[in-house]
């Protein structure tokens, strides 16, 4: 009886704190639109005569409460509405959309008092929203249970999940990823004091391990391996496949499904996240039901794709829409001034950071943050039991303003503010989290190889098969994986095919003698899509009998990997250096690659789509410093330097990644202690089904692989 008037008490005084709440915002938006009427002449809260101070605090209060209501009535409605525009176009519209439930609420006033020219509405919505926005942290600050509300709106969470599906005692685990961020990168941000939430982690017993990339360095082979445990015949970022015509490009939508649907047969398994799993940013699923801006499930049509629905929570807050539509703008106007000053003082290497570049680095360090975050922080605060997120901002500067420098601290600092926030959040979801931070790669320095020797990788292979190459050099594509995404996202959210020929028919040659050369950050692939099989070291040279010498005893070219009749495969280097790759080891050609570049090598000659040539830049140990065959002076996609050095840091409470002494080597190891994590949260994971239901229809069993409707095919030759 007395624990349920004290409870009846208690809710009583939350329903109070509540409401009190709710008057002191209404009471500083009250202000704030009478000072905003003050200073903007274009906004007015009196009638054309005049009118008392009472009066005129009474027509700002009215509005003030009528876009209040307005904003957490329908505002979510026309969110929810709008799921088939682009996150990046839907942040942009937050101004707009802001400004016009403020024109709406200023009609409501009685007596039309109430007046403003749309465009300073959109200037007086986004102030109302933010002070409003500012005004309920301030006051949650102190409360808890407060604090915890704010959260649960924010996120578009009510409550958490009922305790039997979240266990207060079993904790669930976040896995957060720092696209590109390199184990050396990290150690000195924390000794730099850029990432003082890191550095906290790590002085209270958090585990700090590198571990080693395969040969492909890159977020497809990498994510495809933690996420799903295998990226077997993943050679490359992009690749050519003779026996489909096909050029596979890892974050295409069409290749990311195909590449998430081999993984998948080739282990059985549906993924990491098959048990009560988010998949946020990602490029693959890992198995998991709840997506957002998940590439291999953005590409399916019809009404089980959910990942553009993943971030409605978000935006279906109006202070939310406009914090990051201003940052955005923020951001496309900070980095046109970098760029700027770079130019003017003439930094060296530099590449171009025109065009759309301005708009897609702002998508990726400040709207795909934004909902990435919230998304897990809804997660958490859901009860989920495994979360994988990928935030790609590091990764997305670094290409273009190098892995070193101020662009990438600012970036990281912000990256450090984003743990920050979800480690303080898991102190209010309803069951304890394990925080797990992790990278997929690194990045590497260096001037671009056509940069530093007047071509690009295409025209020196022309040249070394006696074709015509053109005398003024085009600069290659960049590989930026951000950019990318945020086109075919904006093609695909509005029913638009996506133009597969960018990075397809564009590449195939006109005549299918002549090679199709690819590049993949710092590792290049050239094949002849007239010859069905691999071709040999023999075929090429009785073809085309300067090629490989040519390409071997470049100054920009570390060694070269083709099939030998004689051999089985050999590694080609300067001065004549040849090696079988039966016999290859860390001495030799590889040995300025460092440790594990010859197993590296060796497994991905045994890919049935490795490339005729594969080619890697140049390394430089005393400068750290590769040369990509795109237009990056941040790259990764090779061998040599950072780029194969990403890290892992764990929380005491799980096992070590690896026995003391060992080292941690492949993505798919990685998968391997993930799991292992999990199991040690969790306990036994859920059966995963047969391999049969992989082929389910739509009404069929769908968690497993979302991934069965229709998506637009690459391009065939």
């Amino acid at each position: 009886m007395g624990d349920g008037r004290w409870g009846g008490a208690d809710r009583w005084r939350s329903a109070g704190r509540a409401l009190g709440q709710v008057a002191v915002v209404w009471a500083v938006s009250t202000l704030t639109l009478l000072i905003l009427a003050g200073l903007l002449p274009d906004f007015h809260l009196q009638s054309p005569d005049g009118d008392t101070f009472t009066r005129t605090a009474l027509t700002a209060a009215a509005a003030a409460g009528a876009f209040g209501l307005l904003g957490a009535l329908v505002w979510p409605l026309i969110v929810r509405a709008l799921l088939l525009v682009p996150a990046l176009v839907l942040g942009l519209l937050g101004f707009f959309l802001n400004g016009s439930l403020l024109l709406v609420a200023l009609w409501l006033v009685p007596d039309g008092r109430g007046a403003a020219d749309p465009e300073t509405a959109v200037v007086v919505a986004a102030v109302m929203s933010a002070v409003a926005s500012a005004t309920s942290t301030a006051l949650a600050v102190r409360d808890d249970d407060a604090y915890r509300r704010r959260l649960y709106r924010l996120t578009g969470r009510t409550r958490p999940r009922a305790p039997g599906d979240a266990p207060e005692q079993v904790p669930g685990t976040v896995f957060l990823q720092l696209d590109g961020v390199g184990h050396h990168v990290l150690r000195g941000a924390v000794a730099a004091g850029l990432m003082p939430t890191v550095a906290g982690l790590i002085d209270t017993g958090h585990r700090l391990v590198p571990w080693r990339t395969d040969w492909s360095s890159q977020t497809g082979a990498s994510q495809l391996g933690i996420l799903h445990g295998s990226n077997e015949d993943v050679p490359a970022f992009r690749w050519y496949e003779k026996d489909t015509g096909r050029i596979m490009v890892s974050n295409r939508p069409a290749s990311a499904v195909e590449l998430q649907r081999r993984a998948v047969r080739r282990t059985g398994d549906g993924g990491l996240l098959t048990f009560d799993g988010a998949s946020r940013g990602n490029l693959f699923s890992g198995g998991a039901d709840q997506v957002a801006l998940v590439l291999s499930v953005a590409a399916r049509r019809g009404r089980r794709n959910r990942s553009r629905a993943g971030y409605f929570a978000y935006f279906s807050d109006p202070a939310n829409a406009v914090r990051t539509a201003g940052s955005f703008v923020a951001e496309c106007v900070r980095e046109v001034g970098e760029s700027v000053r770079a130019l003017l003082r003439r930094e060296t290497p530099r590449v171009s950071r025109g065009g759309t570049y301005p708009f897609v680095r702002a998508f990726a360090t400040v709207l795909e943050r934004d909902v990435v975050v919230s998304a897990v922080m809804g997660d958490m605060l859901a009860g989920r039991t495994a979360v994988y997120a990928d935030l790609v901002a590091y990764d997305e500067v670094a290409h273009h303003s190098g892995p070193h420098g101020r662009d990438t601290d600012r970036v990281l600092r912000r990256l450090d503010r984003s743990v920050a926030l979800i480690a303080t959040v898991a102190e209010h979801a309803p069951r304890p989290y394990r925080i797990v931070l992790l990278s997929d790669h690194g990045q590497s320095p260096g001037e671009t190889f056509e940069g530093a020797y007047g071509l690009t990788l295409k025209d020196l292979v022309r040249a070394g098969c006696g074709l015509p190459v053109p005398r003024r050099v085009g600069r290659t594509r960049s590989g930026s994986e951000a950019r990318d995404a945020a086109r075919d996202a904006l093609r695909l959210a509005l029913h638009r095919p996506v133009d597969e020929t960018d990075e397809t028919a564009r590449e195939l040659p006109a005549r299918p003698s002549e090679p199709v050369v690819l590049a993949s950050g710092n590792l290049g692939l050239v094949s002849f899509p007239d010859v069905p099989h691999r071709m040999t070291r023999e075929e090429i040279d009785r073809r085309h009998p300067a090629l490989l010498r040519t390409l071997a005893n470049h100054p920009g070219v570390g060694f070269v990997l083709v099939a030998s009749a004689e051999h089985g495969s050999v590694v080609l280097a300067r001065d004549g250096a040849e090696v079988p790759v039966a016999e290859l080891d860390d001495a030799g050609p590889l040995a300025v690659f460092g440790r594990g570049a010859a197993r590296a090598v060796r497994r991905t000659d045994g890919f049935p789509h490795v490339a005729d040539i594969m080619v890697n830049s140049m390394y430089d140990p005393a400068t750290g410093t590769v040369h990509a065959f795109e237009e990056q002076i941040g790259s990764h996609g090779g061998l040599g330097g950072e780029q194969s050095c990403p890290f892992l840091l764990s929380p005491p409470e799980l096992s070590p990644a690896v026995a003391e002494g060992e080292e941690l080597v492949g993505a798919e190891q990685v998968h391997r202690v993930l799991r292992r994590w999990l199991r040690e949260c969790s306990g036994p994971q859920v059966p995963v089904p047969p391999l049969a239901s992989l082929d389910s229809s739509d009404d069929g069993p769908g968690p497993l692989l979302p991934v069965d409707d229709p998506v637009a095919q690459d391009e065939k030759h």
